[in-house]
C-alpha cells in the first residue's frame, strides 16, 4: 500500500475551511484512483474524481512523500493552502526547492483570482532584476575599488602616474573611513524607506533614489581632472559627503527593489541578490582593466566612473520597463490587489489603511532572520575591505607585477566578489538549512573564526601585532574564498526567506526590514573595522 499527500486549493470561501489541515491520501489500489481522504470527523471514502469544480488537486507525489517543502532541512511544514500561481509551482519542481509559500497567504480576490500567471518570456523580468541588483551595490563597489585613485587624489604627488606615497592616516584608514561614511546613513535612510513605504510609492522611491546616485556620479567623474592637491582635506569631507548621499540612496533604492520581489516567485529575490554580488565582481575586473590599460590612474578612474553612469542610466530605464511586461505586471497587480480569508477578512484593508507598516507582526516572524543577516555581514565588513586590502604579497620586493600593482585587486577585491557571486548563485539550486533550523544561526556565528585568520595574514602596516603567522601568499587567497562564498551563501539564504514567512501584504515592509538588518551589520562592522584595524 502506498501513501502520498494531496494539496488542495479550494477556490470558494465554504471549502477553503474544510480543506485547511493536510490530507492525507492512502491508495487502495495500485492502480486504482480510490483513496481515503482523512480529516478531522469525516473519515470516508472518496473518489478523487468526485470533488466539486471549484476544488483542485495541485500536487500529487506517488512515493509518499511530501511534495511541497521549502528545504531539505528545514523544521517548517507548508501550509495546506497555497496561494502560488501554476507558475510558481512548475519554477520549484524545476528547481527541487521552494515551491510553497512558508506561510499562509491571502487568496486575491476579484479577476485576478481566476487570472493565470503568464510565463517570464526569456527571463526578462530576472534580468531585469538582476541588473537592478548590480546596480544596487555598484556605487558602494565603485568607490571601495577606486583605492589607487583615492590615494592619488588624497596625497601630494603631483604626477598621475601612481607613485606610492608614505603612509598617513587618510592612506592607512581610507577604506574604514568610507565604511562608515557610506553605512551610517544607509541606516537612517531605511528606517525612512520602511516609514515611507506605506506613503510613497515604490516607483517615487525606487526613481528618485536612482536620479540622487546619477546626479553624485556625475559630480564625481567631472572631479576627476580637477586638481585638488591644494585642499586635500576638503576633497576629503567631499568625498565622504558623496559616498554618505550614494550610500543612502542606494539603500532606499535596494530596499524598494527587494520589497517589492517579495511579492514575485522567491527565484526574483535571488535575483537581486546575485545581482549585488554580480556589481562587485564588475566593479573589481574593470579596476583591474584600467590599471593595465592606462597609467595615468586619473584617466583610468574617469572611465570608471562614466561607466558607473551609463549602468545608472541602464538601471532606471529597466525599471521603467517592468511594468510593462505581462508577467511582472500579474505580481505587480496581484501585490494591489484585494485579498480573502476565512478566518480574517478584513485583515488586507485594515493593514492598507495604515500608513505605517505594523513592526511586532513582522519582527516576531523574521527576527532570527534578522540577526543572522545582520552577522553575516557584520563580520563581512569588519574584514573587507579595511583589513583585506593592506593585506600584501609576501613576494613583494621580487618586481613582478602579480605580487605588487595586482596583488590586492586580484586577491581581495576580485576574488572576494566571484567567490561571494557564486555563493549567492548556489542559493537558486540549494536552500538548506531552512528558516527554521537551528544550523542556521550556528554557521553564520562560526564565520567569526575568519577575523583572527585575516588579523595574522600578512596585513601592513603592523605597529601593535607584529607576529604574522600564515606567512605565504596562499593564505590570504584560501581566506578571501571562504569569506566570500560563505558571505553570500549564508548572507542569502536569510535575506529570501524573510519576505517569505511574513503575509502577502507585508512582504514589502518585511523586505526594507530585512535590508535594515543587513546594513545594521555593515554599519557595526565598519565601526569595530576602524579600531580593529588601529589595532594590528
Amino acid at each position: 500500500m502506498n501513501s502520498a499527500k494531496i494539496k488542495l486549493l479550494p477556490a470558494s470561501p465554504e471549502w477553503q475551511t474544510g480543506f485547511k489541515r493536510k490530507v492525507t491520501v492512502i491508495l487502495q489500489q495500485q492502480r486504482g484512483l480510490q483513496s481515503t481522504l482523512v480529516y478531522p470527523g469525516l473519515p470516508h471514502l472518496y473518489n478523487p474524481l468526485d470533488f466539486p469544480p471549484s476544488v483542485h488537486p495541485l500536487s500529487l507525489r506517488m512515493d509518499g512523500k511530501q511534495s511541497l517543502q521549502a528545504s531539505t532541512n528545514s523544521t517548517y511544514i507548508p501550509t495546506a493552502i497555497s496561494s502560488m500561481s501554476d507558475e510558481e509551482h512548475s519554477e520549484g519542481e524545476a528547481a527541487g526547492g521552494d515551491t510553497s509559500p512558508l506561510l499562509s497567504r491571502l487568496q486575491p480576490a476579484g479577476p485576478l483570482a481566476t487570472r493565470r500567471c503568464p510565463e517570464d518570456s526569456y527571463n526578462l523580468v530576472y534580468i531585469i532584476f538582476f541588473l537592478m541588483g548590480i546596480g544596487s551595490l555598484l556605487p558602494w563597489n565603485v568607490f571601495i575599488t577606486a583605492k589607487q585613485y583615492w590615494l592619488y587624489k588624497l596625497s601630494n604627488n603631483s604626477s598621475p602616474a601612481g607613485q606610492e606615497e608614505p603612509h598617513n592616516d587618510l592612506s592607512d584608514y581610507f577604506e574604514s573611513y568610507i565604511s562608515i561614511a557610506s553605512t551610517i546613513p544607509s541606516v537612517l535612510c531605511l528606517i525612512l524607506s520602511y516609514l515611507l513605504v506605506n506613503r510613497l510609492s515604490s516607483r517615487v522611491r525606487i526613481l528618485a533614489s536612482l536620479l540622487v546616485i546619477l546626479v553624485v556620479f556625475v559630480v564625481t567623474t567631472v572631479l576627476v581632472k580637477v586638481d585638488m592637491s591644494g585642499c586635500r582635506m576638503q576633497f576629503f569631507g567631499g568625498t565622504l559627503a558623496s559616498v554618505a548621499l550614494v550610500s543612502g540612496a542606494s539603500n532606499i533604492f535596494s530596499g524598494s527593489v527587494f520589497g517589492i520581489s517579495g511579492h514575485f516567485p522567491m527565484r526574483i529575490s535571488q535575483a537581486i541578490i546575485s545581482g549585488q554580488a554580480m556589481g562587485g565582481t564588475l566593479s573589481a575586473l574593470a579596476s583591474i582593466v584600467d590599471l593595465a590599460a592606462s597609467s595615468d590612474v586619473t584617466d583610468s578612474a574617469l572611465v570608471y566612473f562614466i561607466t558607473a553612469d551609463v549602468f545608472t542610466v541602464i538601471c532606471i530605464i529597466m525599471y521603467l520597463l517592468l511594468p510593462i511586461l505581462p508577467y511582472s505586471r500579474y505580481y505587480m497587480d496581484l501585490s494591489a490587489a484585494p485579498f480573502s480569508e476565512s478566518n480574517s477578512p478584513s485583515s488586507s484593508s485594515a493593514s492598507s489603511d495604515v500608513s505605517v507598516p505594523p513592526l511586532r507582526p513582522i519582527l516576531k516572524k523574521t527576527w532570527v532572520l534578522g540577526a543572522c543577516v545582520f552577522y553575516v555581514f557584520f563580520i563581512s565588513i569588519m574584514i573587507f575591505p579595511a583589513v583585506s586590502s593592506g593585506i600584501q604579497s609576501m613576494n613583494k620586493d621580487s618586481g613582478n607585477p602579480l605580487t605588487t600593482t595586482y596583488f590586492v585587486p586580484l586577491t581581495s577585491f576580485l576574488l572576494y566578489n566571484v567567490a561571494d557571486f557564486c555563493g549567492r548563485q548556489v542559493t537558486a539550486w540549494l536552500q538548506v538549512p531552512g528558516p527554521t533550523s537551528r544550523v542556521l544561526p550556528l554557521l553564520v556565528i562560526s564565520r567569526t573564526v575568519l577575523v583572527p585568520l585575516f588579523v595574522f595574514c600578512n596585513y601592513q602596516p603592523r605597529y601593535h601585532l607584529h607576529n604574522v603567522f600564515f606567512a605565504h601568499d596562499l593564505f590570504p587567497v584560501v581566506f578571501i574564498c571562504l569569506l566570500g562564498i560563505s558571505n553570500g551563501y549564508l548572507g542569502t539564504l536569510p535575506m529570501i526567506y524573510g519576505p517569505k514567512v511574513v503575509p502577502r501584504e507585508l512582504a514589502e515592509p518585511a523586505g526594507v526590514v530585512m535590508s535594515f538588518f543587513l546594513t545594521l551589520g555593515l554599519a557595526v562592522g565598519s565601526a569595530v573595522s576602524v579600531a580593529l584595524v588601529h589595532c594590528i
